[in-house]
């Protein structure tokens, strides 16, 4: 029997209320008779915001806690930006519906500056992120990068204060908050790689619960399913992690899949990249094709440091 009524745990964090709202939205539109309502908390990745997330323990960090609601039964489902859930789900847990994803590409947002080339030497880039940081310093080794947690607003807030001269934000992440405005410049495939599944949102439930399950499919997009499945394939065979620096970006044409996929080291900006194609029916294999191309060059090396 379908519930009448689903909770859906999210962070508190504007975004993470913008998506879950939206979610929410989309399932009352989608079910007439059901009632939603939100079940707002704070995670550990969001408590600890004077460190690293690669230091303490990953993006996995902003997950746990909304897994605990559910096996608590305090939320049915759970609403994360894809690109902060691990390759690898908690046992017990899925992702029935994937939403259509949205302008995937980094932002370069700065006061002064209107992109990357333009900014002077040694000017100081806030990202908190290995993946960006790495692509940065292949590109401008001169810059000086510093590290920049908190939510879009508090990352904002320190770029306006003067702290930094530019920062790089998601392009779906600002999009989604009105803030599309500030984005000076887009950081584009093939010459930057986004995080795989960025600018997806995910629906997570248990497996336990196969009714929940059944109304969040119906949000699910299919396409978008194939690409980020050839994106976190790749990334689970590289033993995927915020930890490790990797980029990835599959696109659906009329000829099948074309993933290309990246893994770098944020010390010495140093990238290695990787690009295959294949039918749809093989996304799975694509995203390890791409990781085994990479590993060919050494990816090992650098995912082990």
């Amino acid at each position: 029997m379908n519930p009448s009524v689903l909770r859906i745990a999210t962070r508190q964090s504007a975004l993470a209320l913008w998506q879950a709202e939206h979610v929410a939205a989309l399932l009352r539109a989608t079910h007439p008779n059901l009632q939603v309502t939100l079940v707002p908390m704070t995670t550990r990745g969001d408590e600890i915001l004077d460190q690293p997330l690669a230091t303490i323990g990953g993006k996995g960090l902003f997950l746990k806690e909304l897994e605990v609601a559910m096996l608590e039964d305090r939320a049915d489902l759970a609403v994360h930006s894809l690109k902060d859930v691990p390759a690898t789900l908690e046992p017990g847990f899925n992702l029935p519906a994937i939403l259509p994803r949205a302008d995937a590409a980094d932002a370069f947002v700065s006061n002064e500056h209107a992109d990357l080339a333009a900014l002077p030497s040694g000017a100081r880039v806030g990202t908190s992120s290995l993946r960006r940081q790495t692509q940065l310093r292949s590109l401008r080794p001169d810059l000086q990068l510093l590290d920049l947690r908190g939510n879009v607003g508090t990352r904002l807030g320190k770029l306006d204060s003067g702290a930094y001269d530019a920062i790089i934000l998601a392009c779906a992440g600002l999009e989604r908050l009105g803030l599309a405005s500030r984005i000076r410049a887009r950081l584009t495939a093939p010459d930057w790689l986004p995080a795989p599944g960025q600018a997806a949102i995910a629906i997570e439930a248990r497996d336990e619960r196969p009714a929940v399950g059944a109304l969040l499919k119906a949000l699910d997009d299919p396409d978008t399913r194939l690409t980020i499945t050839a994106e976190r394939a790749m990334n689970h065979a590289l033993g995927g992690s915020c930890t490790v620096p990797v980029g990835a970006w599959c696109v659906l044409g009329e000829h099948g899949l074309h993933l290309r996929g990246l893994v770098g080291d944020a010390a010495s900006g140093r990238l290695l990249q990787a690009e295959a194609q294949s039918p749809i029916d093989q996304a799975g294999a694509l995203g390890q094709r791409v990781a085994d191309a990479l590993l060919a060059q050494g990816a090992g090396e650098l995912l082990q440091r």
